[in-house]
């Protein structure tokens, strides 16, 4: 049983927020990824980072040392570029402090083929 392998242009929005972030008294990264599935995009993945930091210049990190409990969070999408600007206006309304970029994006997707 083999696969199907599809190619595709597309957008990689990459969105960079803290962990303590907030968006109507939940979890500002949880707000994203239920707002990309109400929006039927193909998916969204949440990272989150050991260290980083970001305008303010103040260092957050998971060493035991320095206890941080508002590490780097980036949540990643890809889908068609019409879809990813549908959802941007959204975004805008949510992030109140991090950053979005935007890339465009050559898509390689593998799916198995059905019995």
């Amino acid at each position: 049983m083999s696969g199907a392998k599809e190619v595709t242009e597309g957008t990689l929005l990459r969105i960079f927020i803290g962990e303590d972030d907030r968006w109507e008294g939940m979890p500002l990264y949880e707000a994203i990824v239920q707002k990309a599935r109400e929006e039927g995009l193909a998916g969204a993945t949440v990272l989150r980072g050991i260290e980083g930091f970001g305008a303010h210049s103040r260092l957050h990190t998971a060493r035991i040392l320095r206890l941080s409990e508002d590490l780097p969070i980036v949540v990643e999408m890809v889908d068609r570029t019409e879809k990813i600007e549908r959802i941007l206006p959204e975004l805008d309304r949510m992030v109140t402090e991090g950053m979005i970029t935007l890339e465009k994006v050559r898509v390689v997707a593998y799916r198995a083929e059905e019995p």
